[in-house]
């Protein structure tokens, strides 16, 4: 250093003028050396420079930069003249350790003194609380500043702008948007990249382009910022253009790491996980050496695909880097062999990992519940609370959605009870995780239980869990409630239709299901092949076969290629309505082979209307795809038995009793106040079956007597 060289020189150590250290000490703020800052301190007290002003406000800049506030404090206090930028130097201190209610009250001291504060000062303060999640309090004081006659600057919108961005704020960032053009601040380059960025977090992308083209001076970051805005917008075409583009331009512009992280985990949000392992590739190729946050998003698309194999590959490639044990990519490791089934793997990764967080727990306990044991859920939740980590709503979530997908569903309601009246409340997800269970219990009193909860919480006003309201309500019998949940919705989107639509195609409400397909139209929604499925269901239990073959190739009109499904489902409208012929002809005719569903639609048209010759055909083709299907020979002798043709019927249970074919008895069940009860025909496994059978015995000699008094009268 220079001024090392100085004080090497004899004589001149001690002929330093004092302008030397702020220079020098300004020099130590962008080192952030603590130790050589202190040496400077020691120099200048030996000097006797410690009671210069301008070398004591230098002082507390540097203490404050490299994070010493304390002494810093002690400078203050030490110096004994101390002007304005004294006091900015310490608030901008205290704002930038994170000290900003102590930034605050130094400020409302300079405005009850003759030092009144500065646009330095308002900026210092503003921008401590905004860079620490203070949004609502850092744009509340840029009113006071304004109510203060003080103009806020460059650096005060740029701490600002980030604030509005993240409170979602749009009008009031439009409102900065015009203060900046009237003080003419679009020179300022921190300014603008804040507007693009303001625009792109707020859903404002076209506004955050015109930035982005016209006013901003192109760097790496300010391509960034475009690309995970449109990113985050699903507008994933968008994103790879600029992308591109960042390769064709200059040094500044060219693409640098963090462009391709935005990119790789762009292509991840959107589940586009091959093009993210392409890019990732690509990376490996132009020699650009991936981080924690690469393989980490990488690894998350591993996880979504469920590929073993290539989470193992960046497996690998994160030991040779010496990521593994980082608690992102540890984190992302976990997760990716949880989803891929292989949780001896899963609990080796999270062993690995240096510093754990709740996340990282998370994860690792969402795989056990995958793989259904509780007690090692048990185990880890202890082992949890001894590391100091209290498990939190997400980890409840994660057990539940276990117990669901292993339909372990009462332990998952209890375990809803309990989360209810503990300090870890259910939130929106809890909710729609235990509404599935109740989907599949067909309780509608549970469901109701968790539909009360859900308008407590407010939760009932959001669309995703309105549409599992309405499935859970379909699926437990009760349609009414499915369209009042339906009608409540504030602004439907396309999942909540198909919900209600597929709740009347349930349910056999053709023409209310058909009245909603044409509202969904007149509303200018654009259905999808979920859409089509449901309504194509609701005009088979309408009959409307002119309905449907207008729905049917409607589906070209929006770009949707039929599935089997859709084919099905005409099918079963053509059958239904006698039109088996045209019905035949369709299944010869589709582009894809017929499976069970479709011959056994085709098979109970044939029942319906006594047609044999061609019933015969699809019950011999439903016997060659499921040979094993006792349903298939039921469903034929039952054809047989309608047409008379009794000696055809008994070839039938023939050949049933020959392969040892049963038919499966059913099942019911009933719910009452201490649960859900199963029973099959003639069962007496039940634990009351004797009260049961005493009961059921006590109503058939009570209907009996009324059918004798009814005859005698």
């Amino acid at each position: 250093m220079l001024f090392e060289q100085l004080l090497c020189d004899d004589g001149v150590g001690e002929k330093l003028d004092f302008f030397v250290f702020p220079v020098v000490l300004n020099i130590c703020c962008g080192l952030g050396d603590l130790e050589l800052g202190r040496q400077l301190h020691g120099m200048i007290l030996k000097h006797g420079f410690v009671t210069n002003v301008y070398v004591g406000n230098a002082l507390i800049d540097m203490y404050g930069k490299c994070g010493s506030l304390g002494e810093a404090k002690k400078v203050l206090e030490a110096m004994p003249l101390k002007d304005r930028v004294s006091w900015n130097s310490i608030i901008t201190a205290c704002a930038f350790n994170g000290m900003v209610h102590e930034a605050l009250d130094l400020l409302q001291n300079m405005l009850m003194s003759e030092l009144e504060p500065n646009v330095v000062t308002w900026s210092a303060v503003i921008g401590g609380f905004s860079s620490n999640g203070y949004d609502v309090e850092s744009v509340e004081l840029l009113a006071r500043m304004v109510g203060a006659g003080v103009a806020p600057n460059a650096r005060t919108l740029a701490s600002v702008l980030p604030a509005c961005a993240r409170m979602k704020r749009l009008c009031l960032g439009k409102v900065l948007h015009g203060y900046i053009v009237r003080r003419g601040l679009f020179s300022n380059g921190f300014v603008v990249n804040a507007l693009v960025d303001m625009y792109r977090r707020c859903g404002d992308m076209k506004s955050a382009f015109e930035m982005f083209s016209k006013y901003v001076r192109k760097c790496a970051a300010s391509y960034n910022t475009m690309i995970v805005g449109y990113s985050e917008h699903g507008n994933i075409i968008k994103a790879k253009e600029l992308f591109d583009q960042m390769e064709q331009e200059g040094e500044e512009r060219k693409r640098n790491r963090i462009s391709w992280n935005c990119m790789i985990s762009g292509y991840v949000n959107n589940f586009m996980l091959n093009e993210a392992l392409i890019l990732f590739r690509d990376l490996l190729i132009n020699g650009i050496e991936p981080d924690s946050f690469t393989l980490g998003s990488v690894l998350t698309g591993c996880a979504d695909m469920a590929s073993i194999r290539r989470g193992k590959e960046i497996h690998s490639i994160a030991i040779v880097k010496g990521l593994q044990s980082n608690s992102f990519v540890g984190g992302a490791l976990v997760e990716m062999y949880c989803k891929c089934n292989d949780i001896i793997a899963a609990q080796m990764a999270f062993d690995e990992i240096s510093e754990r967080d709740t996340s990282t727990w998370n994860a690792l306990i969402s795989g056990y519940a995958r793989s259904n044991q509780i007690e090692k859920i048990r185990e880890l939740l202890e082992r949890m609370k001894r590391d100091g980590f209290e498990p939190n709503v997400y980890t409840w979530n994660s057990i539940l959605a276990g117990l669901v997908e292993n339909k372990q569903y009462d332990p998952a309601m209890q375990l809803f009870n309990e989360m209810q009246v503990s300090n870890l409340r259910p939130d929106i997800y809890t909710v729609g995780i235990i509404l599935a269970a109740c989907s599949k219990l067909a309780t509608i009193h549970r469901g109701k239980q968790v539909h009360a909860y859900s308008v407590r919480a407010g939760y009932d006003s959001d669309v995703h869990i309105g549409a599992t309201l309405v499935d859970m309500y379909a699926k437990c019998g009760g349609i009414k409630h499915c369209y009042q949940v339906y009608n409540k919705i504030s602004n439907p989107n396309l999942v909540c239709h198909n919900a209600m639509l597929t709740a009347y195609a349930m349910h056999g409400h053709g023409e209310e299901g058909i009245a909603i397909f044409r509202r969904m139209l007149a509303d200018k929604v654009r259905p999808d092949h979920i859409t089509f499925l449901s309504v194509l269901s609701s005009c088979v239990h309408a009959g409307s076969i002119e309905i449907g073959y207008e729905c049917f190739y409607l589906m070209k009109k929006f770009n949707i290629t039929p599935t089997l499904k859709h084919y099905t489902c005409m099918v079963d409208l053509l059958s239904r309505a006698g039109k088996l012929d045209e019905a035949f002809q369709l299944i010869k005719n589709m582009p894809m082979e017929a499976d069970s569903v479709t011959w056994s639609a085709l098979l109970g048209g044939c029942f319906i209307h006594k047609e044999v010759s061609l019933g015969e055909i699809a019950a011999e083709k439903l016997i060659e795809l499921e040979p094993g299907n006792t349903g298939n020979y039921v469903m034929l002798a039952n054809l047989y038995a309608s047409a008379g043709r009794w000696h055809d019927l008994a070839k039938i249970r023939e050949l049933m009793n020959d392969r040892g074919m049963q038919k499966s008895p059913g099942c019911s069940w009933i719910e009452d106040r201490d649960g859900v009860h199963v029973f099959l025909a003639s069962d007496k496994t039940h634990q009351r079956a004797e009260e049961i059978y005493y009961m059921l015995d006590n109503l058939t000699k009570f209907i009996r007597i009324k059918e004798h008094k009814s005859f005698i009268t």
